[in-house]
């Protein structure tokens, strides 16, 4: 009998012991998801995008393009002279090339124009994507890589793209790093963004280092024209609509361009064109206002990024840093709320490593069980047997950090359209403005661009809104400044027959 009373005892103190665990578990699982929500919900405060705060980004936006139109180094945006005054016509008739270097990856076109009513007859490209050890090496090694890539390209063309005897080919060349152009095709390379450094470039003619690249490989070809991409995509988008007036790019990296009057340019001391106008490469990536609602996240990648203080715009929209941003969100929470185990996974502390279109598979996964996040956590993160509620949670944060990046861009138009006049319907008039929109972000993240557009209606109102239209210029930088070599040809009024 004294026996079967002390196992019962022991019985019932493990089973004791045992809910004990159970409770302390549940309370301990209960305490991480409790720091996993109130991190969460700090973020979507911190990232919070009222119609308020947005109308203040878009006027300062404006603001500051007054002041970088009116003296040099007079605001964060360059708001740099393009010297493209003459946007395609459709009238331009040959065979003209691009390349179009604008982030880690760069594409070499072929497009032959058929003159006035014939458009593009046709086109074709190549992309090859740049090694990293070229983006932090020497001018001279990434231009040689470059121009070789553009020789075999040539190489490779048939009997239908032959040029006239003594012709030379000409190449519209779309740089989309900041550039300070001292004419339609030259111009000093400013400064690296995107992830580049290379210390003897800056400062360089840009169409200089690669005219040199390109005589060393024994190509027979002149850079006629200098462009940014989103000149290039203005001009690619007014190509087929003469309605389009400015162009942004929401890709890796982003930038906006746009049509301004001549004589609102202060800064302008040469001869106005006869057109009266000027293309303005605004480099609205570098734009910072106290009205950007930026977190600890963001302040962190900053100070470690290649370039602190700067590109503070590009680096809460754009392509290059969305998923870094979710990335170490993750870590916080893995680190504070234990949410892949005792351990942050190692593969997480790995900077860049979760890309934007990872993030972006994640954000859009419809399924039930949210099986591509599952999928992308073990293939990307090597983080296995994660439940629901986690993948939840991921989804969560990857529409926080889109949401604020899309909605901000829609202010930045709105800047633009408000430099322009444009923000309003004026008694009388019908005129529809277009804004050509290209980039991998834009045409691939469906999550963002919707909210993009939606956002803008929402600051426009009804009515103006229905003036407004965002058309997407698919590589319109590429084909934009085949355009524009086109039209800044040497042979010009020659007969192309």
């Amino acid at each position: 009998m004294g026996k079967k009373a002390v196992i019962i005892v022991t019985a019932t103190a493990v089973c004791a012991a045992a809910a004990v665990l159970v409770v302390r578990r549940r309370m301990r699982s209960s305490g991480r998801w409790a720091r996993a929500s109130a991190i969460i919900k700090e973020l979507e405060e911190k990232c919070g995008t009222p119609t308020g705060k947005l109308r203040q980004v878009a006027d300062a936006m404006a603001v500051e393009m007054h002041a970088g139109l009116a003296s040099e180094g007079g605001s964060k945006l360059k708001m740099i002279i393009s010297y493209v005054d003459n946007l395609p016509t459709g009238n331009e008739k040959g065979l003209f090339y691009a390349l179009d270097l604008g982030g880690t990856n760069f594409r070499v076109l072929r497009v032959q124009l058929g003159g006035k009513g014939r458009g593009i007859i046709s086109q074709e490209f190549i992309e090859v994507s740049i090694p990293e050890n070229l983006m932090v090496g020497t001018s001279d090694a990434l231009f040689d890589y470059i121009a070789a890539e553009l020789a075999k390209f040539v190489a490779k063309e048939g009997q239908d793209h032959q040029l006239p005897p003594g012709r030379q080919r000409e190449l519209g060349f779309t740089f989309s790093f900041p550039v300070l152009q001292s004419s339609i095709n030259s111009g000093t390379l400013i400064k690296w963004t995107k992830g580049f450094s290379i210390d003897d470039a800056v400062g360089q003619d840009v169409v200089s280092e690669l005219s040199k690249a390109i005589e060393r490989t024994g190509l027979d070809m002149r850079v006629s024209a200098l462009v940014n991409d989103t000149v290039g995509t203005l001009a690619g988008g007014r190509y087929v609509n003469q309605d389009v007036v400015a162009a942004v790019i929401l890709g890796t990296g982003t930038n906006a361009a746009y049509v301004e009057r001549a004589h609102a340019i202060p800064k302008w001391h040469g001869l106005l064109p006869k057109s009266g106008e000027m293309v303005v490469n605004m480099e609205w990536g570098n734009f910072k206002s106290a009205h950007l609602p930026l977190t600890e996240y963001d302040h962190s990648l900053d100070t470690e990024s290649l370039n602190p203080g700067d590109q503070i715009f590009e680096k809460i929209i754009s392509g290059m840093y969305l998923g870094e941003i979710v990335r170490r969100v993750l870590c916080r929470i893995a680190e504070e709320a234990s949410l892949f185990g005792d351990t942050v996974p190692p593969k997480l502390n790995v900077p860049f490593i979760l890309r934007t279109p990872d993030m972006s598979a994640m954000h859009h996964d419809a399924s039930s069980d949210l099986r591509v996040v599952r999928e992308k956590l073990k293939n990307v993160l090597e983080i296995s047997n994660t439940s629901l509620k986690v993948r939840k949670v991921i989804v969560e944060l990857c529409n926080i950090v889109a949401t604020r990046g899309a909605r901000l861009a829609a202010a930045g138009v709105l800047g633009v359209l408000k430099k322009l006049g444009r923000d309003a319907v004026k008694d009388g008039e019908n005129q529809k403005t277009v804004v050509a929109l290209d980039g991998g972000l834009y045409e691939h993240y469906t999550e963002y661009s919707k909210c993009m557009e939606n956002t803008l209606r929402e600051l426009l109102g009804e009515e103006v809104a229905e003036t407004i239209i965002i058309e997407h210029s698919n590589d319109g930088s590429g084909i934009g400044a085949a355009l524009l070599a086109a039209s800044h040809s040497q042979y010009l009024g020659i007969d192309e027959s």
